[in-house]
């Protein structure tokens, strides 16, 4: 599992609005939660079978009903790990259905009360909140969370109920093996139509099963366009600008073992596979890291959308949200015409997106859905892409007008998401158990000298 944008920093908005720093979250743990981890602990016999344990796969209450899983124990076979088959773009996967967890039926009338919301801190405007609470007459309840391995702990513990959840795609297919989620009726999604077409039918969760999209993000490149000698785009391979000992000292990657190994794959070749889990291929990535130590004495942070507008690096490997927030934690003085952005684009790149979801058990599942719903309007979509800075899939939304209607600065048109793009790049995506492990030892080596 990757670390994630909402991972990496606390932030509260002022009376105008704006965002206000508060101080950064906890650096991440880089134990899985695993058969390995520690976070295994608090995560039922299901669930642990989901992610490559030593349950025998069985269920209560009924057996699987889709035909996605692969249930011959896996083994280091990286198609499928402890009966989730692990979905890949030109090996899609229908998750598993249970009969026990069925999905709504159809025109049922909302319930009233609390909707008990289960997402990462400052995930969702609270104008969008608001709104949804007035057009129903309920109260949204908000509890956050700082990581995904919390969230995911604490879902598995049984003791609170949640109505909807917010999973990266790299944990849907565990969640829904785990049997945490409930299939969606789409009767009560119409807007879904409003999403781009691919991810209406994403190939981690063919037909939409149990997720809707929520946002995206592409890994890039942010630097001070007033400081660098060059700019990414004039290497010939625009990644060597963190190389680049001409910027020593002022060079930062994520701090994240997946995104960072990845990043030197693409290096390599924009053909190469971030979801690898050969030991030769993530060896040579971890060597090719291993130089930016001595040739830059490269930082590892996730603090572009702060450091970078207030020009305390020149190169960071950031996300593209992350650039669009940058225009609001500009220094006195400071101008966003000094920061700048690559991505590959339709060359290929690292994309993300996260989902959202109903849980198993929710004690208002059409309110969720009726949730679900309403963030996935246009309008709905816009008005929180304006206060996130994290983009909506939606087909409404062109790139062109966002620049023109100031959600995005003209020169970093590039952090704007575009769905070629996006089908162009490769999404961080979940590993066997044994793949993983090789990950996490190949990252251990790297920080221990960075």
């Amino acid at each position: 599992m990757t670390f994630h944008p909402r991972e990496r920093r606390r932030v509260t908005r002022g009376p105008d609005g704006r965002p206000i720093v508060s101080g950064p979250l906890p650096r991440r743990d880089f134990l899985r939660w695993s058969a390995y981890g520690v976070a295994a602990a608090g995560i039922g016999p299901s669930l642990l079978a989901a992610c490559g344990g030593d349950d025998d796969g069985g269920t209560e209450g009924g057996g699987p009903t889709g035909t996605g899983t692969d249930t011959d124990g896996g083994g280091d076979d990286s198609s499928s790990e402890g009966g989730v088959k692990l979905s890949r773009p030109d090996d899609p996967a229908t998750l598993p259905t249970f009969d026990d967890i069925e999905p709504i039926a159809d025109g049922l009338p909302v319930e009233s009360g609390t909707l008990k919301v289960f997402n990462y801190e400052e995930y969702i405007a609270p104008e969008v909140i608001k709104a949804f609470q007035k057009a129903h007459g309920v109260k949204v309840e908000v509890t956050t969370f700082t990581s995904m391995d919390e969230a995911i702990a604490k879902l598995s513990s049984a003791e609170t109920q949640f109505d909807v959840f917010f999973p990266t795609v790299d944990v849907v297919g565990k969640l829904a093996a785990g049997k945490l989620l409930q299939p969606l009726n789409k009767s009560y999604l119409k807007n879904l139509d409003n999403v781009w077409t691919s991810l209406q039918d994403p190939f981690y969760d063919k037909g939409s099963v149990y997720t809707t999209p929520y946002v995206l993000f592409g890994t890039g490149i942010g630097y001070r366009i007033d400081a660098v000698a060059k700019a990414p785009s004039d290497y010939e391979n625009p990644y060597d600008a963190l190389w680049d000992a001409a910027n020593r000292g002022q060079v930062f990657v994520l701090e994240d073992d997946r995104e960072v190994f990845g990043m030197a794959m693409l290096r390599r070749s924009a053909d190469a596979d971030v979801n690898t889990e050969d030991a030769e291929a993530i060896e040579a990535a971890l060597t090719d890291v291993l130089e930016l130590t001595e040739t830059v004495n490269v930082k590892i942070g996730a603090q572009a959308y702060t450091v970078l507008p207030e020009k305390r690096t020149w190169v960071h490997q950031c996300w593209s949200g992350d650039v669009i927030n940058a225009q609001y934690y500009l220094p006195e003085g400071e101008s966003i015409d000094n920061v700048g952005y690559w991505h590959p684009g339709q060359a290929g790149g690292v994309m993300g997106s996260d989902t959202i979801a109903v849980m198993a058990g929710a004690d208002r599942p059409v309110l969720a859905h009726a949730f679900i719903e309403h963030l996935l309007d246009s309008k709905v979509a816009l008005d929180n892409y304006g206060w996130l800075g994290y983009q909506p899939p939606q087909s409404s939304l062109d790139p062109e007008t966002v620049v023109a209607d100031g959600y995005v600065p003209a020169h970093l048109a590039a952090a704007v998401i575009r769905a070629e793009d996006f089908d162009a790049g490769q999404q961080l995506l979940q590993l066997s158990l044994a793949g993983e492990k090789r990950w996490d030892d190949a990252w251990s080596r790297f920080t221990a000298g960075a």
